[in-house]
């Protein structure tokens, strides 16, 4: 069955599934029109997607950087183990926890605890908090700032900040929050800022399969509804 935007009951029909309190914030955005409010929630949605796909090469890429930073100081200081074993004991709480979490999940999916895996189930999440202040002298200057070559200026804010600005957009998308109101020109400025510090010929490739420039080039614009004239 096709859906037909100017079907006034096809339109009711999925503006009710979605739910009302759900479109009303794009609906206000379109001026109380319900196929705007529509119109523009479909384009938050294939924006967030876009999002996503270069999200996605963002924390893989960021999360290699880090763990191969981590690893080459762990094995130059000769110490046991592996590095989010943590022998030395700089990380905090939260970071301890979120290791040991990402050991239970896996032994109860039945997989083996290797380093390639608990890399890959450390969240988003982690890998931002270990571009902290609270592990400035303990993590980047020994080791972390050496996996953004291209940073500029070189500065742990310089990477800090934008990871953390795309940590909170990531956590919108995939809780099917709006971000139609965000300035997602600097949301992709941020992403291309991170993988350009790591690695120019990564962050071409990025550019080369993004779907976020055609998309942001259509974004709905917001319908300005004149305040009424005092007599």
């Amino acid at each position: 069955m096709d859906f037909d935007m100017a079907n006034p009951t096809a339109l009711a029909s999925v503006r009710a599934a979605l739910s009302m309190p759900r479109l009303a914030p794009f609906d206000l955005h379109a001026g109380n029109d319900p196929a705007g409010g529509l119109q523009l929630y479909e384009w938050n949605i294939h924006v967030g997607a876009a999002f996503f796909q270069t999200l996605h090469t963002v924390e893989v890429v960021l999360r290699n950087t880090l763990n191969d930073q981590l690893c080459a100081w762990h094995t130059g200081l000769g110490l046991p183990g592996n590095w989010f074993d943590d022998p030395l004991g700089l990380l905090d709480r939260r970071g301890r926890e979120d290791i040991a979490k990402a050991r239970r999940r896996l032994r109860t999916q039945g997989y083996p605890i290797t380093p390639d895996r608990i890399v890959t189930e450390l969240s988003f999440g982690f890998w931002r908090f270990l571009l902290a202040r609270r592990y400035h002298v303990s993590l980047w200057v020994p080791t972390i700032r050496h996996g953004f070559p291209h940073l500029q200026p070189p500065t742990r804010p310089a990477i800090a900040e934008p990871v953390t600005r795309l940590h909170q957009l990531r956590n919108r998308i995939a809780h099917h929050e709006p971000i139609y109101k965000r300035d997602l020109a600097v949301d992709l400025h941020d992403a291309r800022t991170v993988l350009g510090a790591i690695s120019p010929i990564a962050l071409a490739w990025a550019d080369q399969n993004s779907a976020l420039p055609g998309v942001l080039g259509v974004r709905p614009a917001p319908v300005r509804i004149p305040l009424p004239r005092c007599p």
